[in-house]
């Protein structure tokens, strides 16, 4: 084998590295955590909130310096990738993405502007400007809720791409490869 080339077979790729793979399900667990095991306002749920934001401002980073795959400029979702992308869907033709495909990159950006946005609005609730602030909690629970429907769909999707492109996509997001079946 040559100094350059993968060991990887021709159907095979490395597409998350290590960082991704661990912000993914570290994420996973704090929404999981927070949406159905710890009690909101719990010191728990306010350190795990806290981890996620972290998490998201760690990966939104990444996004700019780290692996290929982990780079916005891989797989940002402009409007035209987004429409071809659907297109080819509603037609019946799903395109190999080795990274995140186009609404799959919507998704991601959205799941992290959510967390933000609850990060945001938690840390807020902290504040003497708006502790007890009716508005501001049901803001945070709505967020609350629009992330787990978000993260539903997210999940669901992964499943439902994973079948029409013919690659194991909860696989790679656990060994870093993706593959054709």
């Amino acid at each position: 084998m040559s100094a350059g080339a993968s060991p990887l077979a021709p159907e095979q790729r490395r597409v998350w590295d290590p960082l991704v793979r661990v912000f993914h399900w570290t994420l996973v667990v704090c929404v999981l955590l927070n949406g159905f095991v710890v009690d909101d306002g719990e010191t728990l749920h306010q350190w795990l909130g806290y981890l996620a934001t972290g998490l998201v401002l760690a990966r939104i980073a990444w996004g700019f310096v780290g692996s290929r795959h982990a780079r916005f400029a891989d797989f940002f979702p402009t409007p035209s990738r987004v429409v071809r992308h659907v297109r080819g869907l509603l037609g019946g033709q799903t395109e190999m993405h080795w990274g995140h495909n186009p609404l799959g990159a919507l998704m991601m950006l959205l799941l992290m502007a959510l967390v933000l946005s609850l990060g945001l609005t938690g840390w807020l609730q902290t504040t003497d400007a708006f502790w007890g602030v009716d508005w501001m909690q049901e803001l945070h629970e709505a967020l609350g809720d629009g992330l787990l429907i978000a993260a539903g769909v997210h999940a669901a999707a992964a499943l439902v791409m994973g079948r029409l492109e013919r690659t194991r996509l909860i696989k790679a997001m656990v060994t870093g490869v993706k593959e054709r079946y």
